[in-house]
C-alpha cells in the first residue's frame, strides 16, 4: 500500500479541567488513525475552570511527553475555524455513555452544516474509563479520595496542591 504524501491530521478538542487516563486512552488510539493530534484546550470564559488554560497546557504537555506526533494548544471560536486553520481533516470526539451521545451529535451535525470537509470520529472510550469524568475525578480529589489511578501523575500532584489551597 502507498502512503499518502498528506498528512491525516485530527483535532482532539477538549476542557482538559483535568487531563484523565480516559483522555489519553482516546489519545492513543487515536493516533493509531491518524498521523498528527492537535489536542487543544477549548477556552470557553463563560465555564468555570479549576485549572488556568496555562496550568491544563502544562499538564497536557507532561502527560504527552512520550509522544512525537502530537501538538498541544488552546483556542477560542468555532471548532471548524480551528481545524481547517490547522488542515485537520477530522475532530476526533471521545463518548463515555449514551448520555454523551445527543450532545455530541448535535455539535457534528452542525460542524459538518459549517464545514463539510471536516469529518467527525467518534471513539467509545475503553471500558474502565466509562464513568470517569475531569468533573467527578475532581469532586472525588476535593474530599480526599484517592484518584491516582484515573489521572496521570502531573495531575494527581497538581490537583493535590491546588485543593490543599481551597481547604
Amino acid at each position: 500500500m502507498q502512503q499518502s504524501a498528506e498528512q491525516k491530521i485530527a483535532v482532539y478538542p477538549g476542557s482538559f479541567d483535568p487531563v484523565t487516563n480516559g483522555h489519553l486512552d482516546i489519545i492513543e488510539r487515536g493516533l493509531k488513525l491518524f498521523d498528527k493530534l492537535i489536542v487543544t484546550i477549548m477556552f470557553n470564559p463563560s465555564k468555570k475552570s479549576l485549572f488556568t488554560v496555562e496550568e491544563r497546557l502544562e499538564l497536557l504537555e507532561k502527560s504527552l511527553e512520550k509522544f512525537s506526533n502530537i501538538e498541544i494548544d488552546s483556542f477560542s471560536g468555532l471548532l471548524v475555524d480551528y481545524a481547517a486553520k490547522q488542515k485537520a481533516r477530522a475532530i476526533l470526539r471521545g463518548m463515555r455513555a449514551i448520555s454523551d451521545f445527543e450532545y455530541e451529535f448535535q455539535m457534528a451535525l452542525m460542524n459538518r452544516r459549517l464545514n463539510r470537509e471536516i469529518q467527525t470520529v467518534f471513539l467509545i472510550t475503553g471500558t474502565q474509563w466509562i464513568f470517569t469524568s475531569s468533573s467527578i475525578i475532581k469532586e472525588a480529589a476535593r474530599f480526599g479520595g484517592n484518584i491516582s489511578s484515573m489521572v496521570p501523575p502531573a495531575v494527581n500532584e497538581k490537583l493535590k496542591k491546588k485543593l490543599s489551597t481551597f481547604y
